[in-house]
């Protein structure tokens, strides 16, 4: 096996040169161009010899034997990695008007259609929000309301005034007045906690209750039990600005363009695929082949999580051709996320 020749500074400073000149430009970059824009004090065929490694050793390639090269995703995460480990995004200027951003508070669903929004407009390129599972959200207030065929609407109001509503089924038909002394005790025992806490505790603390109100917390414990498996089933996604997708036609392949819309249109599956690249890591970049998803390989995704502190809520980001100006769209995501975790918390916008 061929050992992968190591980079020596100069052949780093080649490679994140012509990177930054193909993201910008579109077009294969040669050693004449590098040499014009004095990247290196170096001759011309110190260069070439220098692209020549460069692609031999799998961050560039040749799309034809007369034409300069291009980076492979080797080579683009080569050059991300270099912006996520620069300590100049908080310096960064980001899109205008964002410095005046401000999300507008009130039912959670309106919210997240706003932050799709957002992204999708401010990088041109497709936004999504994945949406946290209510049984994760501390809660200031709670309410149960009943619903036909034996379903409860939960209606959960969170410390920073943004309502979030439920519908999940019950197995059991409540009456209204059972419901509202069951919020009742959550609001008067539990508030700050979340619903996953009321659960547990209560499955803790179920021998210790009155026979007479036992068979109550059973049926609140299956009532909350039902609400979080629905839950882990299916997170809800959020998706805005498709067209900004359709405008760059040229960059994707067509057929493997329409099945991506066609994996958008199966909003359940895509969630589930996006869910899985959720960590606490400030702002995650997959490019190309490192998503593992066939459907999206042409693309790049820039997401990060949202959340109060350290707690992961959910995810939103941008997916965008791989030929993406990254050193702006990373800390809009990052800006944008931190935005709607402060919406999540009790701290002022």
């Amino acid at each position: 096996m061929t050992p992968v020749p190591v980079l020596r500074e100069k052949d780093k400073i080649v490679l994140y040169a012509a990177v930054e000149i193909y993201l910008k430009v579109g077009t294969p970059v040669s050693s004449a161009v590098l040499l014009e824009r004095n990247v290196i004090a170096a001759s011309p065929a110190t260069i070439r010899n220098i692209m020549s490694k460069l692609e031999e050793a799998g961050y560039l390639t040749q799309p034809h034997t007369s034409s300069g090269r291009i980076p492979t995703d080797k080579g683009l995460r080569f050059f991300v990695n270099h912006l996520l480990n620069r300590s100049l995004f908080s310096t960064l200027k980001l899109t205008p008007h964002l410095d005046d951003f401000a999300l507008i508070k009130g039912d959670f669903s309106s919210l997240l259609i706003q932050v799709s929004e957002l992204l999708a407009e401010h990088s041109d390129n497709l936004g999504f929000v994945l949406s946290p599972r209510l049984s994760r959200i501390p809660f200031s207030q709670i309410r149960f309301l009943q619903a036909p065929d034996n379903r409860v609407m939960i209606i959960l109001t969170t410390p920073s005034d943004l309502v979030l509503t439920e519908i999940v089924p019950s197995g059991y038909a409540f009456t209204q007045s059972e419901l509202d002394r069951a919020a009742q005790d959550i609001n008067a025992h539990f508030r700050g906690k979340n619903l996953v806490y009321v659960r547990d505790y209560l499955l803790r603390e179920l021998p210790g209750y009155k026979l007479s109100y036992e068979n109550a917390i059973n049926r609140l414990i299956n009532l909350l039990r039902s609400s979080i498996c629905g839950e882990e089933r299916e997170s809800r996604i959020y998706l805005q600005g498709t067209a900004h997708l359709l405008e760059k036609a040229d960059l994707f392949d067509m057929d493997k363009l329409k099945l991506m819309f066609q994996r958008f249109e199966e909003k359940a599956n895509l969630a589930k695929l996006l869910s899985d690249f959720i960590s606490l890591d400030r702002v995650k970049v997959l490019i190309g082949s490192e998503t593992n998803i066939p459907d999206i390989s042409e693309c790049s995704l820039i997401l990060s999580h949202y959340g109060p502190k350290n707690q992961i809520l959910g995810t939103l980001g941008i997916i965008g051709p791989k030929r993406i100006p990254y050193e702006r769209i990373i800390p809009l995501v990052e800006y944008v996320a931190g935005k709607l975790s402060q919406a999540l918390s009790q701290e002022h916008m």
